[in-house]
């Protein structure tokens, strides 16, 4: 049987004062993914590895919990699908 830690988290225990930026930048990761409406002239920024795309088009972006790019989609049902495929929870950016 499991022991359990039943002392709760203080204030203390969470204090974004402690947290360095790559402790921040991993929460989440490999559990959370963002998903992020950008527009084709973003994309190379992005994911330098792109196709040159036309100008204008609204597309959608998953990216890592830590930012790191993930997938690239027309529609943002499609990045929700890949996400959930790979057991990870999505979250919106605006």
């Amino acid at each position: 049987m499991t022991d359990f830690d039943t002392n709760p988290l203080t204030r203390a225990d969470l204090d974004p004062a402690e947290f360095n930026v790559a402790d921040l930048a991993a929460l989440g990761e490999g559990h959370i993914a963002y998903v992020r409406a950008i527009r084709s002239d973003e994309v190379k920024r992005i994911f330098p590895q792109a196709p040159d795309l036309t100008p204008g088009l609204d597309l959608f972006a998953l990216l890592s919990a830590s930012g790191a790019p993930i997938l690239l989609a027309d529609s943002r049902d499609a990045i929700v699908a890949n996400a959930v495929a790979n057991d990870l929870h999505t979250v919106s950016l605006h």
